[in-house]
């Protein structure tokens, strides 16, 4: 369940990466060691990218913290970027927060970034308006990606008091900045008031920004992921209008959430609730675990919080073969063609995710049979959530290990369901 929030990396497009070539390197380079806190910075990005030069993290660190000490804004966002997310160097959020509030006033990605820190208790207490103010500054200059953020927050009311009216108009703001999450956002809010062919429009624009395929891959990077998200919405536009079909085609529509740094379960556990008629929250959810906010949640206490709230859920396993899939995916279609989604736990493996591993706790709500593709509302992307995942995606993903006391160590399928008997 210790996946992250996703966080935009440090724009490249400031730096142009992609007009530079290998022949430009040893320019760039006697800049940076002539002192020029601009190409100190572009060095660290070719180095972190690989971009004419040879990965190393280390020099990228080395040329990101040299540019930082001259006062470079966007590097002290890179290097704290570097200490909050803990995958090239040892995570600490109190010192990435401090280069995020360094950076701030001068850098619309730190704004950002230290929005990120205080709407998830990164190096902080939580402070969800400041959350909001951060990101709404860092909107002004530009930041499709917060004006969106801040968008879905006054949509759910995650954190703070929900105004529809402050969330369209973020959600206007983000879309005007070619943002694809705020693009998907506006979009749903659209296809939600029968605007069909404006949301139709919105989701192909935002579709286009990066490359998309049939259906995404759940380890996406999260601008693909939203991009991906659009493409899926116009594919599934006339199946979130139908009558399901046991055993052919069952959509459930559900309360999104957008999840904060680590609060993937609290969140997608606050959806499931929010789908039985409960009005509680992501950050809510978490305060009624015991672990602190912004870090993982045990699954055995997410469970005992849905009895705190009057619900009646269990936990339920299968085994991580074939066999074991079969079963867990009979159950899957058995709960949603009556109308019920189930709460599942992801695992990641790869060199991509601090410590070669991540887990994610999302939403199955629904199928389509004909095409072997799950429908998942997932709190890590995009207002409504809405995803496309093929049988095979599910099947990889759909274990853990390390979702709590409960699991043992063993690896299983595991899964909330209601317990309505």
């Amino acid at each position: 369940m210790l996946r992250p929030f996703p966080i935009t990396l440090l724009a490249l497009s400031l730096m142009s990466l992609s007009t530079l070539s290998a022949d430009d390197f040893a320019e760039i380079q006697s800049r940076a060691v002539g002192g020029d806190a601009k190409a100190q910075l572009e060095l660290a990005i070719r180095y972190r990218d690989g971009k004419g030069v040879a990965k190393d993290d280390a020099q990228a660190m080395q040329w990101a913290h040299k540019a930082a000490d001259a006062g470079n804004a966007d590097a002290m966002d890179f290097v704290g970027f570097a200490y909050l997310r803990g995958a090239v160097i040892k995570r600490n959020p109190a010192i990435a927060i401090a280069y995020f509030k360094a950076a701030a006033d001068e850098s619309a990605q730190a704004a950002f970034n230290l929005g990120q820190c205080y709407f998830g208790a990164q190096g902080t207490e939580q402070d969800c308006p400041k959350a909001l103010d951060w990101w709404k500054k860092a909107a002004e200059r530009g930041h499709g990606r917060a004006a969106a953020n801040a968008a879905m927050a006054y949509r759910s009311g995650e954190g703070i008091a929900a105004d529809a009216v402050q969330a369209r108009r973020l959600a206007e703001r983000a879309a005007e900045l070619n943002d694809p999450s705020g693009l998907v956002l506006l979009g749903e809010m659209q296809f939600q008031a029968g605007e069909l062919d404006a949301a139709r429009a919105n989701w192909t624009k935002a579709a286009k920004l990066l490359p998309t395929s049939a259906t995404g891959h759940p380890a996406q990077p999260s601008g693909n992921a939203s991009a991906q998200e659009a493409a899926d919405l116009l594919k599934l536009t006339d199946y979130r209008k139908r009558q399901g079909e046991p055993g052919k085609f069952a959509f459930v529509q559900m309360p999104h959430i957008q999840q904060g740094y680590n609060n993937c379960g609290s969140t997608a556990c606050a959806i499931f609730a929010r789908f039985q008629g409960s009005q509680i929250g992501g950050w809510d959810y978490k305060r009624l675990c015991p672990s602190p906010l912004g870090t993982g949640t045990d699954w055995g206490h997410l469970l005992d919080a849905s009895k705190k709230i009057g619900q009646k859920w269990k936990l339920i396993t299968f085994t991580p073969d074939e066999e074991g899939f079969v079963k867990a995916t009979d159950m899957l279609k058995s709960e949603l063609d009556a109308g019920r989604p189930v709460v599942v736990d992801f695992k990641y493996i790869g060199p991509q995710f601090p410590n070669g591993s991540a887990g994610h706790t999302l939403n199955v709500c629904g199928y389509i049979a004909k095409e072997n593709l799950y429908i998942l509302c997932n709190p890590a992307v995009a207002t409504p959530g809405l995803q496309l995942i093929t049988a095979e995606d599910l099947k990889n993903f759909w274990r853990s290990d390390h979702y709590g006391e409960l699991s043992k160590g063993v690896l299983s399928r595991p899964a909330f369901v209601i317990d309505h008997r």
